[in-house]
């Protein structure tokens, strides 16, 4: 399937016309506002804005200001990009006159160019200065918060968003070396890390999960991410429909436990008195799990660890009459 022109860097959208197919642009469907609140590199808008009829309207998010830069190259009225996180999707919203939506699609990966730019400190492979933020326009670098932190904080930051064993060690050997000189590149956290990790997997890199702890907790991804499916799903018209793509397991968890939370309701014995209509009612439909295909894979291996889940926003039956409510 040809797509629209994306941006001349290596970059490739996981996923790509699966979770815009997800949607379901079809029939008055066209003519509708959806978001995309992980613009990164514009794949997934530009497919968004060539499936939409002229009364559409995409609403785009992030917080990267290189993502930022490039989409302010699309030049199309049905388009507007937000330099923000889609945790602030209800105000950005409001701010705009949109009451519903239709659909929204959040891509939770980082993307190529962040990880290969050495300047963005996403990464070991290159050495770089010991950034880390999707923002670099606010907030601290992990660099600053490293010189700074408490080892117990170190530890259970590691621990809980890398989901590391070795965790206490390599905060030891942190504090043990801020003493003795800054921790400001990449390479030498790096190899910090491999000083006091002693086993790994096979084929992974001993600073892979440490890196991924800093940069999950200095962007708070975790946190938006609560925030971000909350104000979806609010947003959402009966019928729209939520579509994530996650990367790692903290991310899968959050949004397979929160569609649960929605789809799955208690419900009372079934030998109480209680009509079917005033049952309590699920919110959300769980409509497909996918996962990327084999030869996406081979031609992409970053998209190895991708899940998306997808739903749909159920319409409210009043308890009265069965009636459902559209608004």
């Amino acid at each position: 399937m040809t797509h629209p022109a994306e941006p001349s860097f290596q970059h490739r959208t996981v996923l790509l016309d699966e979770a815009v197919d997800a949607l379901a642009i079809t029939g008055e469907r066209v003519h509708g506002t959806y978001i995309d609140g992980t613009f990164g590199r514009g794949g997934h808008s530009r497919l968004l804005l060539s499936r939409l009829g002229e009364r559409g309207r995409l609403i785009a998010f992030d917080k990267d200001p290189q993502a930022i830069a490039t989409a302010q190259g699309i030049a199309d009225p049905r388009f507007t990009i937000v330099h923000d996180s889609f945790a602030t999707m209800a105000d950005a919203l409001a701010e705009r006159g949109v009451a519903q939506v239709d659909g929204v699609l959040l891509d939770l990966g980082i993307s190529s160019p962040q990880v290969d730019d050495a300047a963005r400190g996403f990464s070991f492979r290159n050495d770089g200065p010991l950034d880390m933020r999707m923002d670099t326009t606010r907030g601290i670098s992990a660099a600053e918060w490293l010189a700074t932190e408490t080892q117990q904080t170190l530890e259970k930051v590691i621990r809980d968003y890398g989901e590391e064993r070795f965790a206490f060690q390599i905060a030891k050997a942190i504090v043990a070396r801020r003493a003795v000189e800054p921790i400001s590149g990449t390479r030498q956290l790096a190899g910090i890390v491999a000083g006091a990790v002693k086993t790994r997997e096979k084929g992974k890199d001993p600073a892979t999960r440490t890196f991924q702890a800093i940069r999950i907790f200095i962007n708070q991804e975790l946190e938006d991410l609560e925030a971000g499916l909350k104000q979806a799903y609010e947003a959402l018209a009966p019928g729209g429909i939520l579509s994530i793509i996650s990367f790692h397991s903290l991310e899968d968890r959050i949004v397979k436990q929160y569609f649960a939370s929605l789809a799955n309701v208690p419900q009372p014995d079934r030998r109480l008195p209680i009509r079917a209509v005033d049952l309590p009612q699920p919110k959300l439909k769980l409509i497909a799990r996918v996962k990327p295909s084999d030869a996406e894979v081979e031609a992409n291996p970053r998209a190895r660890s991708a899940v998306m889940r997808v739903a749909v926003r159920l319409p409210v039956r009043l308890p009265d009459t069965g009636s459902e409510v559209r608004a």
